[in-house]
């Protein structure tokens, strides 16, 4: 049984947060144990503050021991007081009720942080992507799981470009786990298509985090979160992973999809700035996609986003941006580049064709960013100067066929039908 409540309109309150996650969370799952917290990093809305207070003041003073750890699967790893900030603590705050709370990252770029669990065997594997994959996949994760009798997800679910909706057991998949599964899935993601997959419950890659998470000894909660498009906490459910995750994506398909009749010749997202380099930008290109016409254009809007990504910058300087079978043509030229990178590629790149050596994208995808004509250019992406763009010229022009998103990049656009 879980504990919730929600719908696209709510706003929960503090009172509510805590009668939740208290009903949805019995006794016996924290009392005299050693308790360990997932949850994103700034890269998602989500009132983390609230919740990580919320969660403290139920089971903290009857848990032998609570700690928190940031889910970063491969994002670049945060300094404490960058961890106190996301979660709303003060300095008086770590003196007081959080002085015995560790605030944790995980930390993938340490060759000693992961401990194998087991293997997805390749028959295994071949059935879970229905044929597209047949190889032995390690599953790892992150060591310090062990030092705990119990593991809570809190983490916000959104439609999620690789695994169709975010949350539940991609916090330890690959949110805890190693870059090995990250490329494993983000490929096999890449493969099926952005398209096929955002905005679906019932993946083949959320069956492979699913698998994976039957692995790990230590047992895991939810509480599962679901944030308005305008920043109000408008759901939450606690109780066993599986279905507390499940009625939160049920309430993310309602709050966080948009239907449009017809598509547009030129959208233009604006990147909010949680989205600082164009690795998490891209969520405006996957969440957009569908409803730019053939033959038309994306934007990227964001002037502050200066760089590509500081973990994979260099090796997508190497390839650029490319459709998928660009790569599927010629796999073994690409095989030092990880696989995640190569989906990263191709999900902003966006469908298209490839053949006798001549890529042809659906659409066109435009920075319009910190990042220079001549990187543009030498990625394999369209350039605009933001400072020569004026936003007002593309909005209420929708009759025209241009469409305005702001804070794009969370709330999924499709066509009708």
């Amino acid at each position: 049984m879980i504990a919730g409540q929600g719908s696209p309109g709510a706003a929960l309150s503090a009172a509510q947060v805590r009668q939740i996650m208290a009903q949805g969370t019995p006794r016996e799952l924290y009392a005299g144990r050693r308790v360990l917290v997932l949850t994103p990093d700034g890269t998602r809305t989500c009132p983390l503050p609230l919740l990580v207070q919320a969660l403290r003041e139920v089971v903290g003073p009857q848990a032998a021991k609570l700690d928190f750890m940031v889910a970063l699967g491969t994002h670049p790893p945060l300094p404490q007081e960058k961890i106190q900030a996301l979660y709303g603590l003060d300095a008086g705050a770590r003196r007081g009720p959080w002085a015995g709370v560790e605030l944790l990252n995980h930390r993938w770029d340490l060759a000693d942080t992961s401990r194998r669990l087991g293997w997805l065997e390749e028959e295994e594997v071949f059935a879970l992507s229905e044929g597209r994959l047949r190889e032995r996949v390690p599953v790892d994760i992150n060591r310090a799981v062990f030092n705990y009798d119990q593991i809570m997800i809190l983490g916000p679910v959104f439609p999620h470009e690789v695994v169709g909706f975010s949350g539940g057991a991609k916090y330890l998949f690959p949110g805890v786990s190693t870059g090995e599964f990250l490329h494993f899935s983000h490929w096999l993601g890449a493969v099926i298509t952005c398209a096929a997959i955002i905005g679906r419950k019932d993946t083949p890659v959320r069956r492979m985090l699913n698998r994976a998470l039957e692995m790990v000894p230590v047992p895991v909660h939810g509480c599962c979160p679901v944030v308005s498009p305008q920043g109000q906490l408008c759901g939450l459910y606690a109780g066993p992973l599986q279905p507390a995750w499940s009625a939160a994506a049920d309430l993310s398909a309602r709050v966080h999809v948009v239907t449009k009749p017809r598509p547009y010749k030129v959208v233009l997202g604006r990147a909010p700035e949680m989205y600082d380099e164009l690795w998490t930008a891209g969520k405006v290109m996957y969440k957009l996609e569908q409803v730019v016409a053939d033959n038309g254009t994306l934007i990227i809007y964001g002037p502050h986003i200066k760089r590509v990504s500081r973990t994979w910058g260099e090796p997508i300087q190497r390839i650029g941006y490319h459709v998928r079978d660009y790569f599927l043509a010629e796999m073994a030229r690409f095989a030092d580049i990880p696989r995640g990178v190569l989906a990263h590629s191709t999900h902003v790149k966006g469908l298209g064709s490839f053949s006798r050596g001549q890529e042809r994208p659906r659409i066109e995808v435009v920075l319009a960013t910190g990042i220079s004509p001549q990187e543009c250019q030498r990625i394999n992406l369209g350039y605009l100067d933001p400072a020569a763009l004026r936003l007002g010229d593309f909005q209420g022009r929708e009759d025209q066929g241009v469409l305005f998103v702001d804070r794009a990049g969370e709330v999924l656009y499709r066509l009708a039908g």
